[in-house]
């Protein structure tokens, strides 16, 4: 071999190299979740992602020169992916997490760069754009708001092990915990002093999962979490559900064990967040409970049945076919308990409504967890309306989990909307006619003033 063909041999290792590891690291950012549309292309975005100020459409992060990232050099990918600024200059809304990856190290960025140049195929189709309402349509206001919200990169602390470092990188880096677990001020910036002490995102709520015991996820061991991230599943704890999901399916179970515990220690250190109103963790509410007994023989029980059922109806009707007579759940936990439940214990019912909505579907180690949704989608076996949900999920929230809140059926149709709107952009417009009528008001004076002027010379 030539000393010229040697160099290229090695350029090609190098090159294959950091595409592997650029790889790994779109799995760990879960680039996929976000950039992929349903039956679509990998990376050719198209998603429609609903938030508190309208729909933004994720875009195409192939290598595709016309449609893609393809012409993109590495500087101005580093920049879209720390800094959210667009190679022609227009800046990213933050639904795009670069407020996390902005912690991403030089090294990291080449290595994703590469692969997303080399390691993706090119998809030549523009996705929808994104047209947010006035004025959240004028991308130049995201300049201010990264003046005020951006950070400054990651910083090793030097009295933490290597393992737990590893694991913040992590987690407030390419797995960007953060922007889900961390509730969010006036301006939709991440609240830093409560750090992942949950958060509502659309149709889901990120549940509190700092240290404290009875707030977050204190009480679980390290390896507890360990396991639920590899595969979704903590039997008399939680499920993972909604985008959550997503991420186990997509990202944490992909991750090797050393990184999954890297963020599993770092994780057990955050500092607690306790809400006064918990007397008790989301994972020790409820207990066996049915009414079958009282039901059978006297009526059939349906699962199409009227809106006037009651929740017990409706429960036995749809519901314990599965999760079992008592809410027990199945033997193998296929099925789970529905009492030591986070869905049903937590004190926001968010999660509950949007399973029994959305059911759940997704691919897990040991095959398909899945759960049929009620909410009357194509695929789904029985369509329940808002009362009908709320009704089974007051009886499950009554009989199995933490009873008081009770779910009315505004609950269920702001959840099925979509979550929570926001009054941002309600605001935004007043203060922006405000200072309409006072930049016209200024001039008045002025005018009023000069003429007056005029009239005493």
């Amino acid at each position: 071999m030539s000393v010229s063909s040697a160099a290229f041999a090695t350029d090609d290792d190098a090159q294959a190299a950091s595409v592997k590891r650029g790889a790994y690291l779109a799995t760990a950012s879960d680039c996929s979740a976000c950039h992929t549309a349903p039956g679509g292309k990998p990376f050719a975005g198209g998603l429609a992602i609903s938030t508190p100020v309208g729909t933004i459409f994720t875009t195409n992060i192939t290598p595709s020169a016309t449609a893609g990232i393809g012409q993109y050099t590495e500087e101005q990918f580093g920049r879209a992916v720390r800094a959210g600024v667009r190679a022609d200059g227009a800046n990213l809304y933050p639904a795009m997490p670069y407020t996390s990856y902005n912690v991403l190290s030089d090294a990291d960025i080449h290595d994703l760069y590469a692969y997303f140049q080399h390691g993706v195929a090119p998809v030549d189709t523009v996705p929808q754009r994104t047209a947010l309402p006035f004025p959240m349509n004028i991308r130049l206001s995201m300049m201010a708001w990264n003046l005020l919200f951006l950070g400054s990169g990651h910083e090793a602390d030097a009295t933490q092990s290597a393992e737990w470092n590893r694991g913040k990188y992590l987690v407030d880096g390419a797995a960007h915990c953060s922007t889900c677990h961390t509730p969010r001020g006036f301006l939709m910036q991440e609240l830093s002093s409560h750090y992942l002490g949950g958060a509502q995102v659309g149709q889901w709520y990120a549940p509190n999962i700092t240290s404290d015991a009875t707030s977050g996820i204190g009480s679980w061991s390290k390896d507890e979490l360990a396991r639920y991230l590899a595969t979704g599943s903590l039997p008399g704890k939680a499920q993972a559900a909604g985008s959550m999901g997503e991420a186990v399916e997509h990202s944490f179970s992909q991750l090797t064990p050393d990184d999954i515990s890297a963020i599993s220690t770092y994780i057990k250190t955050v500092a607690p967040l306790h809400d006064a109103s918990d007397e008790q963790s989301r994972f020790g509410y409820g207990k066996p409970f049915s009414q079958l007994a009282s039901l059978r023989g006297a009526n059939p029980i349906r699962s199409d049945t009227d809106a006037q059922a009651s929740g017990a109806v409706l429960f036995y009707g749809n519901c314990a076919s599965c999760h079992q007579a008592s809410g027990q759940g199945s033997k193998d936990t296929y099925y789970p308990s529905l009492f030591h439940n986070s869905a049903t214990g937590a004190a926001n019912h968010s999660n509950l409504i949007a399973t029994i909505l959305n059911g759940v579907n997704r691919t897990t180690p040991k095959g398909q967890a899945f759960m049929p949704g009620f909410g009357g989608k194509a695929n789904d076996i029985n369509a329940l309306n808002d009362s009908q949900v709320a009704t089974l999920a007051n009886y499950m929230i009554d009989n199995y989990g933490r009873a008081g809140t009770p779910v009315t059926p505004a609950d269920v149709a702001e959840v099925r909307a979509g979550g929570p709107s926001s009054s941002l952009l309600l605001l935004a417009r007043i203060g922006i006619a405000v200072g309409v009528v006072v930049a016209l008001g200024i001039v008045l004076l002025l005018v009023v003033w000069r003429h007056r002027r005029a009239r005493a010379v």
